[in-house]
């Protein structure tokens, strides 16, 4: 049956882009994703954000607007996991918010367009899946009430977006950093440098306010945990946040959301002087074992 499928591809057709699209389709459909329980954090009278887990260890977000429930959704790699936490919650999504075009984020836009005919997808890159809004550095969106700003962070990928919510009302704002930024770690630089990367830890996200939330994109949280351990085994941020995240994955609860003032404290890649350092860093993180 596969070959005869495969036959049907036309000869211009990247194969391993098409068996690797396959294969998360496999996972998508196979599974409804285990690895954490779905949470909802409050940010005052604002906006809630419901943490949906996806695949092996990614994370969706739900961000709903308090007042007009009115919602978007970041990387929704399982659409119909998005469908059934829209209904559940009786919201209007409205938009997709795509961090960058790897299909473990992507992969579930076109689905999505499908399944919701009139929603806004937006990314930073013509590469990510069913785009209809292309935003850039500084590009403003709402959600109801809710403000959000597009943060152009290059290095995982080239065409990479973090989206900056900030409240109307009362609350924290937040950041939804897909493959830049992780709890106590960052993303490989498959498209970038050091230079780039130390931009968008230091000069980009570094300076938003401190009780900023962080939302990453996939749960990491004790692999990068452990390595920053051991390059700074003296810091007890770090053993804390470690003891922290062993409770959660127990109870299959996840460790996101960090704030911006801790992963100051704990993250390796946050607390390194320049973009020399930044890139030696990573390299000791890609043969950490």
């Amino acid at each position: 049956m596969l070959s005869s499928a495969l036959s049907k591809i036309p000869d211009y057709y990247n194969g391993a882009v098409f068996l690797t699209k396959v294969f998360f389709r496999y996972k998508v459909f196979r599974m409804a994703s285990t690895h954490s329980k779905p949470t909802v954090e409050k940010h005052g009278d604002s906006f809630t954000v419901t943490i949906l887990p996806a695949l092996e260890d990614n994370f969706m977000y739900l961000i709903t607007d308090t007042a007009t429930k009115e919602a978007a959704v970041v990387d929704p790699a399982d659409a119909d996991g998005v469908r059934q936490a829209v209904e559940q919650n009786k919201v209007q999504l409205r938009t997709v918010l795509t961090t960058h075009h790897h299909w473990d984020h992507a992969g579930g836009n076109k689905k999505m367009a499908e399944l919701f005919p009139d929603i806004k997808i937006v990314s930073g890159d013509k590469r990510a899946e069913a785009t209809n809004h292309l935003v850039e550095d500084g590009s403003a969106l709402h959600i109801g009430n809710t403000t959000v700003k597009c943060l152009f962070t290059p290095c995982h990928t080239s065409g990479h977006i973090c989206y900056y919510v900030t409240p109307s009302g009362s609350g924290e704002p937040a950041v939804f950093t897909g493959d830049t930024l992780f709890l106590a770690g960052c993303g490989k630089f498959f498209e970038g440098t050091g230079d780039e990367m130390y931009d968008n830890l230091v000069h980009k996200l570094g300076r938003l306010p401190a009780e900023t939330k962080v939302y990453c994109g996939h749960e990491y949280s004790i692999q990068n945990l452990k390595f920053a351990a051991s390059v700074d085994s003296n810091n007890t941020h770090v053993q804390d946040k470690l003891a922290y995240a062993q409770e959660r994955r127990n109870e299959g609860l996840p460790v996101p959301p960090s704030t911006i003032a801790e992963e100051k404290q704990y993250n390796p890649f946050m607390r390194v002087n320049d973009a020399k350092a930044m890139a030696v860093m990573r390299e000791r993180k890609n043969n950490f074992k």
